[in-house]
């Protein structure tokens, strides 16, 4: 599987037309659905190449576009989004700045 090639689980006979926001590998059991005994078992079936972590990324991201930015009547949720994820990374960005001014004293 190369880069911008389908996934190899895709057969566009049995599954139509492709979707990037689906996973058409093997269904496994949803983690909400695990008991606490299930959780090792279901990390270590999980593919962690980066090829595949990449493929997790892609789809999350497939599934925002198909839910806020696609529809016809979207609204200003997209906007929102970038809005607080960019306030988020430059609160990060300047932590250390913001905890030391915390402790002069202006007077």
């Amino acid at each position: 599987m190369g880069f911008g090639d389908y996934p190899v689980e895709y057969d566009p006979k049995r599954h139509g037309p492709y979707d990037p926001a689906r996973y058409y590998g093997k269904p496994d059991t949803p983690f909400g659905q695990l008991k606490l005994s299930e959780v090792g078992a279901w990390i270590g079936r999980r593919n962690k190449t980066p090829s595949a972590i990449a493929g997790v990324f892609s789809r999350a991201y497939w599934r925002w576009q198909h839910k806020y930015v696609q529809p016809k009547r979207g609204g200003i949720a997209p906007f929102l989004h970038y809005v607080f994820g960019a306030m988020t990374i430059f609160y990060v960005m300047n932590s250390n700045k913001i905890g030391r001014e915390r402790r002069y004293k202006y007077h």
